[in-house]
């Protein structure tokens, strides 16, 4: 059995799905567009 570390260690990291790039989670982190795609400006 894999020690608990390495297994959150090995999970890929969540990509944006507008852009491609690799988001910045928080704690609680449930959305899929990272904050450059979701700003109100673009």
């Amino acid at each position: 059995m894999k020690n608990i570390v390495e297994f959150f260690r090995n999970i890929p990291r969540k990509k944006c799905s507008k852009c491609g790039n690799d988001i910045v989670e928080q704690a609680d982190c449930y959305h899929n567009i990272c904050d450059n795609c979701s700003h109100p400006a673009i």
